[in-house]
């Protein structure tokens, strides 16, 4: 109960000043890699929005705006720097050229659902468009995979506490 009152109470002022925009930018700095608490301040919206101080279908959709443009910004990040940084420092994070490559092998063929299972790892999440783009997954798969997973993990944190918000109270 502590993080999710510790949520609300972060989140709320902000959310009163800017509405759900300071979501939509929370999620996207957290979804390319500065870390801030993206899934609580979802969360705590998404209990505003069963008080009525949000719509939920407002929170949904800065949740999934702020994901998806926050991973694609990763993207290119990553796809224009991230190569190079990861040949020059990745040895000194146990990421051998040996691991790079099976880490490129992967990205090609199974990058889809890394991509799209990635959002709801809480590490991944925050590097998961950095990574694709610095193994070279292709924009075409990254983009569809990126809105389907930031599609599904905006609609469980959002409509999920929405609706199912007395039993969440309940368990806490």
């Amino acid at each position: 109960m502590n993080l999710l009152q510790h949520g609300l109470a972060w989140i709320e002022p902000a959310i009163a000043a800017y509405g759900v925009w300071a979501l939509l930018i929370i999620l996207y700095f957290e979804s390319f890699g500065v870390p801030l608490p993206g899934e609580s301040a979802l969360v705590a919206a998404a209990l505003l929005a069963t008080r009525g101080d949000l719509e939920v279908e407002h929170v949904f959709l800065a949740a999934w705006t702020g994901a998806m443009l926050g991973d694609s910004t990763g993207y290119l990040i990553g796809r224009f720097g991230g190569r190079r940084l990861l040949k020059r420092y990745g040895p000194s994070l146990k990421l051998t050229p040996e691991r790079l490559t099976r880490l490129e092998t992967m990205a090609q063929t199974r990058g889809f659902l890394m991509v799209l299972t990635a959002r709801f790892i809480v590490v991944l999440r925050q590097l998961n468009g950095l990574i694709a783009g610095s193994v070279g997954m292709p924009w075409s798969h990254f983009v569809v995979a990126n809105a389907l997973g930031a599609a599904l993990w905006a609609g469980l944190w959002s409509f999920g506490v929405y609706y199912f918000a007395d039993t969440f109270r309940r368990l806490i």
